[in-house]
């Protein structure tokens, strides 16, 4: 008795610093918050890392554009042995020459002009694509959120036509209701079993979407915690005019703005391309004989004549660029004020719907519920009537977590619009 007795003590004590590490390796991982699943749409975003890619190349070429000339210098050696009537019989020379080129009509200014503009706008497209992936991420955030809500509603509809059906068939047994009430009973809950069912694949494809939207596979989507809410009578944290004067500094629109400059910027660039560039030479070298050989210093000077080629084709498709930027900044502008405007209203309803849903709809169903079960019990009513209420009961909640859910789409698509940032302005 005495050894098992130690055995047993030993088991316990090997066996307690175990116990913590197992239960927390069983432990589920932490649910997904807004912020969170923002942070990894960002980050995760093939968008965005597709145009971080292009920035060593708009780098390379700011860099090439502010060296101080565009043509690189060319150096040239010359080594010639002549035959000539000397001594020796023949006359060793050799030439060493430089020649620059040189651009005089202020090219280089203009494609350093053209590069920044370039790389401004490139960057601001960077920072339109992580907004884009936030304001993704955060309306299917959202839908995750209205799916979980309406399996937790659907469960709940599952549990009351359940137990009417099972009340329903006790009193059937005991003679008090028809076949008829039994057979409505068990309709109305198999009807919420394939309500709880559709709900559940829904809430299935919403995270797999969510999962899209974070690159990550949807097995590794943890539960989403936050709530579909509109406060009662607070108002938005911003306004019409606010949105519409934010709008006009958007991403999108700094970088069609700098895409507009860089155009331009190319256009001057292609007709200074007009004067010819300049060529610069020194040259020096020996020449003659031996015994009377001279040393020979010679600068040239070429300039290419623009008789036939004048650069209009190039000049001509830079115009044709310019143009089509300043058409896109234009209608983006415009574009962008229309739909603030748009969502803005859309927007505005919604919150008076939500609001009537909340306020009217959902607040009568839950009271007629339970005016509906006393007049059940008292037999003022039957079964057909009670369940009626129930249905509409649950139909109200169904339409208020949609119209929740299309509110908060519509906020995220309003500030995504407007240029609002995404952080915290869903709970």
């Amino acid at each position: 008795m005495r050894f098992h007795f130690k055995a047993l003590a030993l088991a316990l004590v090997l066996a307690g610093p175990a116990a913590p590490a197992a239960a927390q390796t069983s432990a589920g991982p932490a649910p997904l918050t807004l912020a969170e699943a923002l942070r990894l749409a960002e980050t995760g975003s093939p968008a965005v890392r597709a145009r971080e890619a292009q920035l060593a190349a708009a780098e390379g070429s700011r860099r090439e554009a502010a060296s101080l000339l565009f043509n690189n210098p060319e150096l040239s050696v010359e080594r010639t042995r002549r035959s000539a009537a000397t001594p020796d019989g023949n006359a060793r020379e050799w030439g060493l020459g430089i020649a620059q080129p040189i651009e005089i009509g202020g090219q280089q200014a203009r494609r350093r002009e053209a590069a920044s503009a370039s790389l401004d706008a490139l960057r601001a497209e960077i920072e339109d694509a992580k907004r884009q992936a936030r304001a993704d991420a955060a309306v299917r955030f959202n839908a995750v959120l209205a799916a979980q809500r309406r399996v937790r509603l659907e469960q709940r509809s599952v549990e009351l036509f359940d137990s009417s059906a099972q009340a329903v068939a006790k009193r059937r047994s005991a003679g008090e209701d028809t076949r008829l009430d039994a057979n409505v009973a068990l309709i109305e809950a198999e009807r919420a079993r394939n309500a709880l069912a559709v709900s559940q694949e829904q809430l299935l494809d919403a995270k797999a979407e969510l999962a899209t939207a974070l690159q990550l596979p949807p097995s590794a989507v943890p539960e989403v915690v936050g709530e579909l809410a509109v406060p009662a009578g607070a108002p938005l944290p911003y306004g019409l005019d606010q949105l519409l004067a934010s709008a006009q500094s958007l991403p999108k629109q700094r970088a069609l703005a700098a895409r507009e400059d860089a155009a331009r910027a190319r256009v001057g660039v292609e007709r200074a391309s007009r004067y010819p560039d300049v060529t610069v030479g020194l040259n020096v070298g020996r020449e003659g004989p031996g015994d009377g050989r001279e040393r020979v210093t010679t600068l040239t000077l070429s300039v290419p004549l623009p008789l036939f080629k004048r650069n209009d084709a190039a000049i001509g498709q830079a115009m044709s660029d310019a143009t089509q930027a300043e058409i896109e900044r234009t209608a983006a502008t415009r574009d962008g004020q229309a739909q603030v405007r748009r969502l803005w209203s859309r927007l505005d309803s919604m919150r008076e719907r939500v609001s009537r849903l909340q306020r009217t709809m959902v607040a009568a169903s839950a009271d007629n519920q339970q005016l509906a079960a006393k007049s059940r019990q008292a037999g003022q009513i039957g079964l057909l009537d009670q369940l009626l209420v129930n249905r509409q009961a649950l139909d109200a909640e169904r339409d208020l977590n949609d119209a929740l859910a299309e509110f908060h789409t519509t906020r995220i698509e309003l500030e995504y619009a407007a240029g609002w940032s995404q952080e915290g302005t869903a709970r």
